[in-house]
């Protein structure tokens, strides 16, 4: 089986890889997660998020484009929860946390700007399956993240 390991793939696959180029800081208890993404555009409201996690992961990342805002975290410990209850490899957030210490020892891939103790609005507001452009890359709905402790990487296929 072929590394999962963001430098590996880097170098096996240069062409194949787009960096997410961003201070990420590991959440969860999971460093080191893959799968195929879902995305979510919204400002400050985790309505979208909560719809997501309720559905069934299948072994997808969730990735978040909260628009780096750090006034309002995106995801709590109930939400991560519900994402490991219905096996969503990882959550990726352009944006913000709460609940840092119950969410780091769920069995999941957290990845962040940072951490806020205010809850977002809950207002209906966002996308969902949308293109994103996160540090300047595009991230498409079913394109493959890789994250571990050296970075995010995103690619059109499958790289392990």
């Amino acid at each position: 089986m072929t590394s999962t390991a963001t430098t590996d793939l880097c170098d096996a696959h240069e062409r194949a890889v787009h960096v997410l180029a961003l201070p990420w800081l590991d959440l969860g208890r999971r460093t080191a997660f893959h799968g195929q993404v879902a995305t979510i555009k919204a400002f400050e409201d985790n309505s979208r998020v909560r719809e997501a996690v309720a559905e069934p992961g299948r072994g997808r990342v969730l990735v978040v484009d909260g628009g780096g805002s750090m006034a309002r975290a995106m995801l709590g410990d109930l939400l991560a929860a519900k994402a490991v209850e219905n096996g969503w490899e990882g959550i990726v957030i352009v944006g913000a946390i709460r609940d840092s210490a119950a969410i780091a020892q769920l069995d999941l891939g957290v990845k962040a700007l940072g951490r806020c103790p205010r809850k977002t609005e809950k207002l209906g507001d966002g996308r969902r399956d949308v293109v994103l452009e996160i540090a300047g890359v595009v991230v498409r709905p079913g394109q493959w993240l890789y994250a571990d402790a050296d970075g995010v990487i995103v690619s059109d296929t499958a790289l392990h």
